[in-house]
C-alpha cells in the first residue's frame, strides 16, 4: 500500500484541474530557487508562468497512452509497455510521426496506482471527447496523455489552399473514441476563445487555431475579392473554417501581431 500527500493542496501547490482520471497539480510559487533567482521566480508566479504537472490515475479497467519522455513517477503495480504491434506497424507510426510532428511511441500504463508526468511550463488543458462528438484535431506538439479509450490517428489536409498556404502542416493527430484528453497549451483556457459553428463560417488571420472538429472545411482564402485587393487591405489570406463544429482559437499565443506603444 501506498499513501502520499501527492494530491493533497499546501500553500505552495493547488489542484486547478480535475476530470476523470487526469488531475493537473499547479505549483503557486517555486520556493526551491537560489537566492540570486528568488526575484525572478517571484515575478513570474505573480505572471501566471508556474510549473503544473499531470498526474493520472490508473486501474484496471482504464490505462492511458502518454507523450514519450513524459512520465517521471510511478506509483503502484504499474505496467508499461509500447503500441507498437510489429515491423509494419513501427514504420506506419514512423511516417506518421514525420508528418505530425508526435513522437513516434506511445508508451501505454496499465495496472493500479497514478502516474505522475514531468513539470511543464505550458497549461495543461483536459478535454472531454464527448464535447467535441468525439472527434477533435489537434496542433502538432500539444498531445500530452489520454484515456486509452482514446484512438490517435491523422488528419490530413482535403484541398490545395490549406496544403499550400494554411502554414498549419500537411497532417495534424486527430483524437477520436470516448475519455479524457490532457493538451500542452502555449496559453490558459481563460484566454482561448471557444467559438461552436452550425453551417457557418469563421476567417482568422493567422494559424491561431490550436483545436477543431475535423467535420469542418480548413481552406485559404483572399480577404477580399482580388489578392491585390487583400494585399491593399493589409489581410492578405485567412485560414477559413466552414461548416459544423467547435474551434479553440488562441489570440494572443506569443503575442503575435499586437502592436506595442511607441514611447
Amino acid at each position: 500500500m501506498i499513501r502520499t500527500n501527492l494530491l493533497s493542496e499546501t500553500e505552495s501547490r493547488k489542484i486547478i484541474d480535475k476530470m476523470g482520471h487526469f488531475s493537473v497539480i499547479e505549483y503557486l510559487r517555486d520556493i526551491s530557487v537560489s537566492p540570486k533567482k528568488a526575484q525572478e521566480a517571484y515575478f513570474a508566479s505573480e505572471m501566471n508562468v508556474r510549473k503544473r504537472q499531470l498526474v493520472i490515475d490508473i486501474d484496471p479497467d482504464l490505462g492511458a497512452y502518454v507523450q514519450a519522455g513524459e512520465m517521471q513517477i510511478m506509483m503502484g503495480d504499474i505496467e508499461a509497455s509500447t503500441d507498437i504491434k510489429g515491423a509494419g506497424d513501427f514504420l506506419k507510426k514512423v511516417v506518421k510521426s514525420s508528418v505530425t510532428k508526435e513522437t513516434i511511441i506511445k508508451p501505454h500504463y496499465t495496472g493500479r496506482g497514478n502516474v505522475v508526468l514531468e513539470p511543464t511550463f505550458y497549461h495543461i488543458l483536459l478535454i472531454d471527447l464527448k464535447s467535441w462528438d468525439s472527434d477533435v484535431v489537434i496542433e502538432d506538439g500539444m498531445f500530452l496523455a489520454c484515456d486509452d479509450t482514446v484512438e490517435l490517428g491523422i488528419s490530413g489536409r482535403k484541398n490545395i489552399s490549406s496544403l499550400i498556404f494554411g502554414n498549419e502542416g500537411i497532417f495534424n493527430t486527430r483524437l477520436t473514441g470516448e475519455g479524457i484528453v490532457a493538451l500542452e497549451s502555449p496559453v490558459p483556457f481563460d484566454e482561448l476563445i471557444v467559438a461552436d459553428i452550425e453551417d457557418d463560417v469563421i476567417r482568422i488571420d493567422g494559424d491561431m487555431a490550436i483545436a477543431w472538429s475535423s467535420t469542418l472545411d480548413f481552406s485559404v482564402e483572399k480577404t477580399t475579392s482580388t489578392l491585390i485587393g487583400s494585399l491593399a487591405s493589409g489581410e492578405g489570406l485567412v485560414n477559413v473554417y466552414t461548416g459544423t463544429g467547435r474551434i479553440l482559437i488562441a489570440p494572443v499565443r506569443d503575442n503575435e501581431g499586437i502592436n506595442i506603444p511607441k514611447e
